[in-house]
């Protein structure tokens, strides 16, 4: 699996690429394409603005751009799905609007505009319920970080590590 993260969206907010590189893994493998590419460009709203405008005759930032490249798999290699863009200043004012971290919104959007690149539309309401279903599902099979790190709890805290010792943390009485 090969999926490209890159960022050119100087002063908007600070997003890992690495961790949105972990949840379009989680949502590849959750549509069986595990072994297609993809990247995904986390950019500022001029950026956005002119790809829309360019590629949609919409002069406005917008907040997900999908740019499918292979539209269906070959036998000549793995499936080269496309470009995903995201406008993260948009996706913050989303957020805040929704009253959620920025994080989850662009998990959002990332699978929306996966769904794209797989051929989902929604310019109809029969296809917006479809679409809406299948971005609910791949949100879920893409867990946050918090959830991806945090071992199962039994009411201990978990060990620690000073130096090169393992260290339990003991509960006082």
């Amino acid at each position: 699996m090969t999926t490209l993260v890159a960022r050119r969206a100087k002063k908007s907010p600070p997003l890992s690429t690495r961790i949105v590189k972990r949840l379009a893994e989680h949502m590849l493998a959750a549509l069986d394409l595990a072994d297609a590419e993809l990247s995904v460009l986390l950019v500022d709203d001029n950026f956005i603005q002119n790809l829309n405008r360019e590629h949609r005759g919409k002069d406005r930032p917008t907040d997900v751009l999908a740019f499918p490249v292979d539209e269906e798999p070959t036998d000549m290699g793995p499936r080269i799905l496309g470009d995903v863009v995201i406008s993260l200043p948009t996706a913050q004012r989303q957020a805040v609007s929704r009253k959620r971290e920025l994080l989850p919104e662009v998990r959002f959007l990332l699978a929306h505009g996966l769904l794209h690149l797989i051929g989902h539309d929604h310019a109809t309401k029969p296809q917006k319920r479809k679409m809406d279903a299948a971005a609910r599902r791949l949100v879920r099979a893409a867990p946050l970080p918090e959830v991806l790190a945090k071992p199962k709890s039994r009411g201990r805290k978990p060990p620690t590590t000073v130096g090169k010792r393992r260290v339990q943390s003991r509960r006082r009485k």
